[in-house]
């Protein structure tokens, strides 16, 4: 069985263009928004890091269409983690549209590639990946290697 996290969500007319399909940039803000709840749910500590002096600079983000949504879709994104190294993560996610009879689609895939990095702006140089968001990680390293 494959463990991800789930974040759920409702399409809204604001996400999507005039040809009422949703606009490319959301599925972005969607993984943005999935990672964000990832940590306020299961790596609360990570949450107080960032007040501190850890910074998570997004590195590389992607995503690869298969189906459209429009408003109103319901709407599931799957974070999983492909890979935990020193002082970087990967994960990937999938966007599946949850069928009103209880069906799913995969409608896209994407990956986001994540630094953890501290100290000052005009210095800050790479950190390991906290202990804390380590431990929050674990029940997805089944099928990620630490590199």
């Amino acid at each position: 069985m494959e463990m991800y996290y789930e974040y759920r969500h409702t399409v809204g007319f604001e996400e999507t263009n005039l040809v009422g399909n949703v606009y490319y940039v959301n599925y972005l803000r969607w993984q943005g928004r999935c990672r964000e709840m990832f940590l306020k749910e299961r790596a609360p500590a990570v949450l107080d890091d960032l007040r501190d002096d850890l910074k998570l600079f997004t590195l590389k983000v992607d995503c690869e269409f298969f189906a459209e949504i429009t408003a109103f879709d319901e709407l599931s994104v799957r974070m999983r983690l492909v890979e935990l190294a020193q002082t970087q993560v990967q994960f990937g996610f999938d966007y599946v549209r949850l069928d009103p009879g209880g069906g799913e689609s995969l409608i896209a895939r994407g990956n986001q590639r994540v630094a953890c990095m501290r100290g000052p702006n005009t210095r800050t140089l790479p950190a390991r990946v906290p202990e804390s968001l380590v431990r929050a990680l674990e029940p997805y390293v089944l099928a990620a290697p630490r590199a």
